[in-house]
């Protein structure tokens, strides 16, 4: 169960971290003024939607962490010390770049990643769109 003045508290610690206001935050995370405001007062617990842009929005806060205090803030990552860039419009809204899911890009990043590490390596991608068509990228 969701401890809501432990919630507050990690909440005002990644405010802190990344220095922003409330309002700042808000308009970060694209969530109403308010809602923060009555989070922060433990007037109310936090939403899915509140949890998953946070998530969304700042790579360093993990859900165990924000939620229940278990884990460490900031996560500890490869990225540990560089600079935080903002997050491009098309993350915020959940849109996928598609050069992504170029063949080439696919193709790069499978070798990168799997062979580098000595994992398996991936057979084959298939990407299914809305309309019932879909895109079969095969090493």
């Amino acid at each position: 169960m969701l401890n809501s003045s432990e919630f507050v508290k990690r909440l005002e610690k990644v405010l802190e971290y990344y220095g922003l206001s409330a309002t700042a935050f808000a308009e970060k995370i694209n969530f109403n003024r308010s809602t923060i405001s009555h989070l922060l007062s433990g007037r109310n617990k936090p939403s899915l939607d509140f949890v998953m842009k946070m998530l969304q929005n700042f790579d360093e806060v993990e859900m165990n962490w924000l939620l229940f205090g278990k884990g460490t803030f900031p996560s500890i990552n490869e990225n540990k010390g560089k600079s935080i860039t903002p997050k491009s419009k098309d993350e915020v809204s959940g849109k996928i770049p598609m050069d992504l899911f170029s063949e080439q890009n696919i193709k790069e990043q499978s070798k990168a990643v799997y062979t580098d590490r000595n994992l398996k390596s991936i057979e084959r991608i298939v990407i299914f769109y809305k309309d019932g068509s879909f895109n079969v990228y095969q090493n």
